[in-house]
């Protein structure tokens, strides 16, 4: 069948194959104008060309039959100035009449250049289910929320009997033969290496909220990196690559470099058999990311200051990526399995947000924080 667009928009079509794309896809003129959209795009928006080509996404024309949450405006102006190719997660179409039935969808948007066709942007919409939106951020807040209930039991039930028992292996040992004391010393020493995991799950019973006040996020990195630098990862190489004009982040300075120490004490262990280690400490600013919407902020709370800390390792493994904020899930033959999910408790108390991708060769863990 063929298809005509409006007048004025002919130039701007993409050539053979574009309808094939399995993938909703959209270009924009130099006006921000639709000038092309594919099938996919007409079936998943259910708008037809002839109604959308020659109108901006979010003008008043199209807000009848489509709203989008958060705007896609930031990221379209980005590209047109020049940029790279971005990429817009977490976006939610609102598809019909508010007053008639509307449908929500949610996709993530990637954006870029598209002067080879003549247009200003492309725009290629990947699907995404709820569940799958927001899964990542959902698992760091339940990973929070179990760890919090279970925090006090543990430490009250366990750590005093413990102290007796360390107490009476002790004193065993002070009048036992060799291979007694040998004994007694085993019991005292695992004992310490217990308490000290309990003292890590008592952390999660402290409900008190983070102390936020306007930090540099460089000081905190830099304080983390000479810290790694002389201890936990002196024999690797850590490369900081922070962009210097960066505004305040609000957080708690203390608690935020506990979680970085964290993290790098992390990729400093994965790095153990990795010829030519590598830990780098990144700073950047992405106005387009936000907390996922909920019934409090429908339109997610701007997180635009960003940390990752990536690093050169094996990866996790497959069977535990998907739960390692999660209490006591651990890819380490001796890990405890509590460090990512303090992480992750931290981080919820600072209404931010952790994710972490990883594949080997390539492990990032990123931090997004709201601005002070």
């Amino acid at each position: 069948m063929t298809r005509h667009s409006p007048a004025g928009f002919d130039q701007l079509q993409p050539g053979p194959g574009w309808d094939a794309l399995p993938l909703p896809a959209l270009v924009l003129d130099s006006q921000g104008r639709v000038a092309a959209m594919n099938d996919a795009a007409e079936v998943w928006l259910n708008m037809s060309r002839n109604s959308t080509v020659g109108r901006t996404l979010d003008g008043d024309e199209m807000r009848a039959r489509l709203r989008i949450q958060p705007s896609l405006s930031p990221l379209i102006g980005r590209v047109m100035k020049g940029d790279e190719a971005l990429y817009q997660p977490q976006v939610c179409f609102e598809i019909g009449d508010r007053a008639g039935g509307h449908q929500d969808r949610h996709a993530a948007v990637h954006a870029g250049p598209a002067a080879s066709i003549g247009g200003a942007v492309s725009l290629l919409l990947v699907p995404q289910d709820e569940g799958a939106l927001q899964s990542q951020s959902r698992a760091v807040r339940t990973a929070a929320r179990s760890a919090i209930g279970m925090a006090e039991m543990l430490a009250h039930e366990i750590k005093n009997p413990l102290a007796g028992i360390r107490g009476a292996a002790q004193l065993i040992g002070m009048n036992a033969s060799p291979d007694d004391r040998e004994m007694a010393e085993m019991i005292v020493s695992e004992s310490r290496r217990i308490v000290s995991l309990l003292e890590q799950v008592e952390r999660f019973g402290d409900t008190s909220a983070p102390n936020l006040q306007a930090i540099n996020v460089h000081d905190v990195l830099e304080k983390v990196r000479r810290s790694a630098t002389v201890g936990i990862a002196r024999k690797i190489g850590i490369v900081a690559e922070y962009d210097p004009s960066l505004p305040d982040a609000l957080a708690d300075a203390d608690q935020l470099t506990q979680v970085c120490l964290n993290l790098v004490r992390n990729a400093a262990e994965a790095l153990k058999d990795t010829d030519r280690p590598v830990i780098r400490l990144r700073s950047f600013y992405d106005h387009t990311l936000r907390l996922p919407p909920d019934e409090t902020d429908p339109t997610g709370r701007p997180l635009p200051l960003q940390i990752e800390i990536e690093d050169n390792g094996p990866g996790l493994p497959p069977a535990i990526a998907d739960q390692v904020f999660e209490p006591f899930v651990s890819g380490r033959e001796n890990g405890t399995g509590l460090g990512l999910a303090l992480v992750s408790k931290i981080i919820t108390d600072h209404g931010a947000l952790i994710r972490v991708d990883s594949r080997p060769g390539r492990t990032v863990f990123r931090i997004s924080l709201p601005k002070a």
